[in-house]
């Protein structure tokens, strides 16, 4: 299939009639007609029936419906970032990063970088690690900032800072500082040990010979705050997650010892990063060490 058939495809499968589709893509009716077959023609098949006035998809369409949404969503994408690039020259970032540093590290970096250069533009991605290497290696990102550890073929990973895993709950008591076992009697709420947190935590425990139950594992910082805050028990997430999240009645206490999570950026490792991204990766550097001299939360 053509891009033109892909759109064509979009259109007549969302209004079901050829002249709303047609109108939509800002064609005639006969030229949305002559797409159409030429399309069922390279295929084969038919790609819509008539049913009591309508177009309905055909069974060989439907399959086809979830691959040809998805190239017709990149090919949006590939358009949105061909406009921004249009009507913001001074430069655009394509970032990923993992949802905590998404909420207690990035939006800091972002307006400090658009009160520098107002013209720049950003289409940030949430995901876990394994997402964000994928989107690098597949081109769909230009950074991704992560508490990753691995190394990756085809990708560089430059330190940026750490900050540490802490204590955050309703837990009462004048305490800065808990040990991990001191923990151990308390409804914990964990991160999945396949996150990079998580594993750290976990790998603390065992080395500790601690073996709690655990009877809420999350795969996000913010939830397990979002649940530590509702009572539902006593979460260990990072810092920066943890100061942004903090509310009234709630408690933060650095771990003793404490675990420390690096935080690192991915790039590409053949492609030449440019003045904009060093500039960006500096900020991220900075506001990292400032989150840092700020401990304890």
């Amino acid at each position: 299939m053509r891009l033109r058939h892909i759109e064509i495809f979009e259109a007549i499968r969302r209004t079901g009639s050829l002249t709303e589709a047609a109108a939509a893509l800002h064609i005639s009716q006969p030229a949305a007609s002559k797409l159409l077959a030429h399309a069922e023609a390279q295929l084969g098949f038919k790609l819509f029936e008539r049913v009591k006035g309508r177009l309905v998809a055909t069974r060989e369409a439907e399959i086809l419906a979830p691959e040809v949404t998805r190239l017709n969503q990149d090919l949006n994408s590939v358009r949105r970032l061909a406009a921004s690039l249009r009507e913001h020259p001074h430069g655009h970032i394509r970032l990923g990063c993992a949802p905590a540093l998404g909420l207690g590290l990035l939006p800091q970096v972002v307006r400090a970088s658009r009160e520098a250069q107002p013209g720049i533009t950003f289409d940030i991605h949430t995901h876990h690690s394994a997402e964000l290497v994928q989107g690098l290696l597949n081109r769909e990102l230009d950074l991704a900032v992560t508490f990753d550890r691995q190394d990756y073929p085809g990708l560089t990973r430059t330190p940026l800072g750490d900050t540490e895993l802490v204590h955050l709950g309703r837990k009462p008591g004048s305490q800065t500082t808990t040990r991990l076992a001191d923990l151990m009697n308390d409804t914990l709420i964990v991160l999945d040990s396949r996150d990079a947190s998580g594993a750290l935590l976990q790998m603390a425990m065992d080395a500790q010979g601690l073996n709690p139950e655990v009877p809420i594992q999350v795969q996000t910082h913010y939830v397990a705050c979002a649940l530590a805050e509702a009572g539902c028990g006593e979460a260990i997430v990072d810092a920066i997650t943890a100061r942004a999240m903090l509310r009234p009645g709630m408690v933060a206490r650095r771990l003793d010892p404490p675990l420390k999570v690096p935080l690192s950026i991915l790039t590409r490792s053949h492609d030449p990063l440019s003045n904009l991204q060093r500039e960006f990766m500096e900020r991220l550097r900075l506001a990292c060490d400032a989150l840092r001299q700020g401990m304890p939360v």
